[in-house]
């Protein structure tokens, strides 16, 4: 328990020293050194917590990144890898700290619920990917235990069949030190927070393996998005997710 304590209270300290990087210091910083910076702030978190990132494939550097969705700790993970820009549900800039930190490494924030709030979001989308930069989505629209699927949500591919950009599916395994699956990484459900957070922190190793995937190209967002959900569903384990009843419970955007 006192090693998990202990790791909380360095959590603060680190997100408290980014929150200061973003107040006094970002503006001034080149885009490039934003970047770094991001990605060296993720690490140092990986490191903190313990985690060990393990990569198969090459990591992108430009297009749209399609991947799972496990745990609060997957941007963070990811971010550990590469500079990515994604696209999140609205509620994450209303969070104390971390919902600043969001925002000033250029989060696009999604009001779920809302179809008419798409439109938006796909133009901001494309301005990144025209401004080539490297856009992060978790198309099935919320999280999961990691053991399966759900359906991929077509809206969000939109910009990238537009623009002809590669999308590039991406697969997140969080496993214990022994190979096992890690149920206590996943994030989903009425899980709080903090208590997902005090269930990281008591871990003495966690695992984390990234695939990146070969990239895809196509005709439409639909043709997209049943490629991208195809290539990751490959590569997962586990029983199916009964994905109507879970998207039911969601209230997400068809």
């Amino acid at each position: 328990m006192l090693t998990a304590l202990l790791k909380i209270l360095r959590i603060l300290v680190h997100v408290l020293h980014g929150s200061g990087i973003v107040l006094w210091r970002f503006q001034a910083l080149t885009p490039e050194q934003r970047d770094q910076a991001l990605v060296s702030w993720a690490a140092q978190l990986m490191a903190i917590l313990d985690i060990q990132v393990e990569v198969n494939g090459v990591a992108p550097i430009r297009g749209v990144l399609v991947s799972n969705h496990v745990s609060w700790l997957d941007i963070h993970v990811l971010h550990a890898l590469l500079p990515a820009r994604f696209v999140s549900k609205e509620e994450v800039r209303d969070w104390p700290l971390i919902g600043r930190l969001a925002e000033a490494t250029g989060t696009i924030f999604l009001t779920r619920g809302r179809k008419s709030d798409a439109l938006r979001v796909n133009q901001l989308i494309a301005a990144r990917l025209n401004a080539g930069e490297i856009l992060a989505i978790f198309p099935e629209g919320t999280t999961s235990d990691g053991r399966g699927l759900l359906p991929f949500f077509p809206f969000l591919f939109q910009p990238a069949a537009e623009a002809g950009c590669p999308v590039i599916p991406c697969v997140i395994h969080y496993r214990h030190a022994d190979g096992g699956y890690c149920h206590d990484a996943a994030y989903y459900g009425d899980m709080s927070l903090l208590g997902s957070l005090w269930r990281v922190a008591r871990m003495r190793k966690l695992m984390v393996r990234v695939e990146f995937l070969p990239s895809l190209n196509a005709g439409n967002r639909r043709e997209l998005a049943a490629l991208a959900e195809t290539a990751v569903r490959s590569r997962l384990t586990g029983p199916a997710l009964d994905a109507q009843e879970k998207r039911d419970q969601a209230n997400l955007i068809p």
